[in-house]
């Protein structure tokens, strides 16, 4: 069946406002927003739907929404407090700078040049680097908190939005109700795309603990800040691909705090991880939009081109999406 003219106008509506989603920055609002109208949408509806009064419906939606809205930021807060608290990053960083300066006549020759010769020199760089870009440096920290703005504004939105759809009984108008299906699509498609790479983040740390915490003190190896690599994988596992070359290479970096041939080991078992992890990803990710793993590759090449970073994590979410779009028209 060919589409309407309500169903065309409302695909150029959303595909206009994911763009600038992307082009005005505001993905990370996006998120927070698709987050919370999801575990809402999940958990409100099981008790709003049994009470037959309107208020009591809107009660049980808004006490929902704000507890899934104060379970996200204390989630956030903890992360935060996590890696801010004690300089858990700063002493990473500090540890793998002398890592490198103690490894450096192990190295391969070809690679000496490139690496700090001290963590004084390492340091002297870093405050060159900033006295020299003090303006950008102070733009990064606006940026970031006017992400955080975003993020809590996206929490709001989403909650509101959740509630609305929780206890809303008025019939939407046409295009509304074309909106709404787009808007549903991409709900379903966050909910796929987002709590499968979290089943993968997980299941990537835990053979990264098994290894860590297990495997290498078998073979009496106790590699420092173990825990906070191990929190580092997941968290950044949560990004597809370059979050895996994060906590990949603070791994290894860290293994060379013991020997260049602990650096190998640790290297081979990180590219058997990433391979098993490309697997679960065909298997997972696309198993749930019936899409091949090169075709999220190529949607993430692609999106990272035009968007950069914003672009890497908005592509598998904006490409199931997309596919589901295709399948209801019947065109794929």
């Amino acid at each position: 069946m060919l589409p309407t003219t309500v169903t065309r106008a409302a695909w150029i509506i959303a595909a206009a406002a994911l763009f600038l989603v992307l082009y005005l920055h505001l993905l990370p609002a996006l998120l927070a927003g698709l987050l919370v109208f999801e575990l809402v949408h999940l958990t409100a509806p099981m008790l709003a739907k049994r009470l037959s009064h309107q208020r009591a419906r809107l009660v049980v939606a808004v006490f929902f929404a704000a507890l899934v809205v104060g379970a996200v930021v204390l989630a956030l807060t903890l992360a935060i407090g996590f890696f801010g608290d004690a300089g858990r990053l700063a002493s990473l960083a500090t540890k793998m700078a002398e890592i490198l300066e103690n490894s450096r006549e192990s190295l391969p020759a070809w690679l000496v040049p490139h690496i700090p010769g001290s963590v004084e020199e390492l340091k002297g760089f870093v405050v060159t680097w900033l006295r020299e870009h003090a303006g950008e440096v102070q733009l990064i920290g606006k940026e970031a908190g006017l992400t955080l703005a975003h993020i809590l504004v996206g929490l709001v939105i989403g909650a509101m939005v959740a509630v609305q759809a929780t206890v809303g009984t008025v019939a939407p108008r046409p295009l509304a109700a074309a909106l709404s299906e787009r808007a549903a699509k991409l709900a379903e498609a966050f909910r796929g795309i987002v709590f499968a790479q979290v089943r993968i983040s997980l299941i990537n740390t835990t053979f990264t603990a098994i290894y860590l915490a297990a495997v290498l003190p078998l073979f009496g190896v106790q590699l420092p800040l173990t825990k906070t690599m191990i929190a580092l994988t997941f968290v950044a596992g949560l990004l597809p691909v370059i979050g895996n070359l994060i906590s990949n290479t603070v791994i290894v970096v860290v293994s060379l705090a013991h020997s260049p041939h602990v650096a190998l080991a640790s290297l081979g078992f990180l590219v058997l991880i990433h391979k098993f992890e490309y697997f679960l990803n065909a298997r997972i990710v696309g198993g749930r939009i019936s899409a091949r793993a090169w075709e999220l590759l190529l949607a993430m090449l692609a999106m990272e081109a035009a968007f950069g970073l914003a672009g890497v994590v908005a592509a598998p979410i904006f490409y199931a999406y997309l596919k589901a779009e295709l399948k209801a028209a019947g065109l794929v």
